[in-house]
Parts: structure tokens; sequence; C-alpha cells
């Protein structure tokens, strides 16, 4: 979750990020491939930060108000910084833009996280973990930790061409057997079936990449049982939009609140004047998901597990929709 979102209004409301949200100081900036920089942050007064597992990320609250979801690349260390890769997306929504043109060593940010929901079991007798292009930023926080546990895997990358391939070296130290898949040397797209196909059984896959990738990913692990495929988009593959017509009732303020035909919920509170943070506006980050007290939510995101979804527990209102008349939100 590195590239930047060509998402619509993902800005915080007007009055900023959440004061309890900490500060964080812009400590180096790196070259990792082409178009891609390694982004280190810290702690004002050095002191140690709250930790994460692998798979987890970050956001990032910029100042003009973009919030950005970025992977967390290591995971070893003391605590005292977290370093994320970002992709230059030159017609992204800004996010990426600002951090590479305008960003400097020592500006602070207000930093959201660490939140994982794309966990790594740890119970698995073996991972293969699969990556296309920036997807090998939480990756490579995997195959680190699964390196320093000394737990079985497979690492697989694909990358458009050998300029854009990131962390190279600490890849290759990790899984000396890397398959490294460059698509423009070897004539096509990396074959996630034959890689599925060759794994022992038990094993678990994980896979960040884009969307192409992902959806042969989940053709390849269709057959496995729940919860032995792992997956993250960093950006949304195009689908219909939840429809409207119908009201939310906000439990915690007593609001009411009709969504209408061609809106969000997201953008219903913000309408009426609501605080409603929000980042990739996708239903790929997490940031908007909020609890459902009543009513039947009509999923979109690519996040909930189908059992979360069937609980109809929590829901992600930037891009989801009710299948009731009413829902009653935790809000």
């Amino acid at each position: 979750m590195s590239a930047d979102i060509p998402a619509g209004d993902t800005r915080v409301p007007p009055g900023g990020p959440p004061e309890s949200l900490p500060e964080l100081r812009l400590h180096a900036v790196s070259y990792a491939a082409e178009d891609i920089r390694l982004f280190e942050f810290r702690a004002i007064d050095d002191a140690r930060l709250p930790p994460f597992t692998p798979g987890a990320h970050i956001d990032v609250h910029l100042p003009d108000g973009l919030i950005r979801p970025y992977s967390l690349a290591f995971c070893a260390g003391d605590g005292a910084a977290y370093r994320v890769g970002v992709k230059l997306e030159r017609d992204g929504g800004g996010g990426s833009r600002y951090l590479f043109d305008t960003a400097r060593v020592g500006d602070r940010f207000a930093i959201g996280g660490p939140r994982n929901h794309f966990p790594l079991d740890e119970a698995a007798p073996y991972s293969v973990l699969i990556a296309g292009g920036i997807g090998v930023t939480p990756i490579r926080c995997m195959a680190e930790h699964l390196t320093v546990r000394g737990q079985h895997f497979s690492l697989h990358y694909a990358v458009a061409s050998r300029g854009s391939t990131a962390f190279l070296p600490d890849l290759r130290r990790f899984a000396p057997e890397l398959d490294l898949h460059v698509d423009a040397e070897q004539g096509g797209v990396l074959d996630i079936a034959a890689i599925v196909a060759a794994a022992p059984e038990g094993a678990h896959y994980y896979c960040c990449g884009p969307v192409p990738m992902l959806a042969a990913f989940e053709a390849a692990t269709a057959h496995l049982p729940a919860g032995q495929a792992h997956l993250e988009y960093f950006k949304a593959p195009e689908t219909a939009p939840a429809a409207g017509g119908f009201t939310v009732v906000l439990a915690r303020s007593g609001r009411t609140l009709f969504v209408p035909e061609g809106a969000t919920i997201l953008q219903t509170l913000r309408d009426a004047g609501l605080t409603a943070t929000a980042s990739c506006e996708q239903g790929i980050c997490g940031t908007c998901e909020t609890g459902v007290l009543e009513g039947t939510p009509d999923h979109r995101d690519l996040l909930l597990t189908p059992a979360e979804k069937a609980s109809g527990k929590t829901m992600m209102i930037c891009c989801s929709g009710s299948r009731t008349d009413k829902l009653v939100l935790d809000l």
C-alpha cells in the first residue's frame, strides 16, 4: 500500500488531523529504485514508536490535508523509526508528489497507526510471498520477519524493468533463491498459477501488487481453504459504486441523514458538516472503518474477509452502502 492513490477528495475535514495523532519528524530520505524512495520517520524526542506487525501501514497526514497510507518496509530494529517505501505517481492524487518534491528532512508530519489489514500468519508451516512493483514494500517486511524467526518461505518479485527493482540486496539476503521476474526480459508476466501449484500443502500465500497481478492471484488460489490466501491492494479495480437511497442514523450524535443516489455515506457526512476521516476512498486502507449497530451493509471494500462481511458488524463508509432502508452506525 505504497503507491499514490488517485481517489477523489481524500482530505481531512477542516481543522486538520485529530489532535491525538503524534507528530513524527522526517529523519531521512533515500533512493530505493527508479521513482521509488524510502522515507524514514522518527519521534521528535527520539522516543520508541508503537510496535507493529509485518504487513502494517501508517497514515501520513500531509500539510495540505491529504492522508496517504504507506506500508512499513522494515520490521527489525529498535522501534526508533517507521520506514515506508513510496512510488512517485505523476498522475496520482498528489501525496507522492508532495513527498518527492516538497517534503524536506526535518519536516513534521502527523502519523496515524500503525494498522494492519494484511497480517502474516506466523503459525503457517510455509509462506509464499509474491510482490509486484511497489507492492514489494510490505512483502520485504514479511521476508525480513520470517528470516529472523527462521521460518520457511519462498519469495517471488515481479517488476517491469530492472531499474524499478527496490530492496534487491535485502531480498537476496533474506531469500538467496529469490525468484526475480523482469517482465521486459522474460517476455511476459509472472506465472502465479505455477507458483501456487508448486508450493507445499498447507502453505499460506501473500500477494501485493497491481490489479492484474491480484486478479491472477485470486484465480490461482480460489480452490484453497479460506484463510490461506492473503492479498493487499494499493489501487482498487474499477467496480460499480454502491447505490444511495437509504438513511443512516448516527447512534452517538443522534443525527439522522439521508444518503441520496450517487452519494456515499462518507460524502453525506461531510456535506452535513460532520468530521469524517478517510484516506483512499476506495475501500483498501481501512481508515474509515465504522461499526454497524443495525441494518445490513452493502460491502464494496477489498479489506474485510467474507466472514467479517457476513457478520455485518463493521463497514467502510467511503465506498459501501446499505441493503436495508436504514443503517445505524457507531458514530
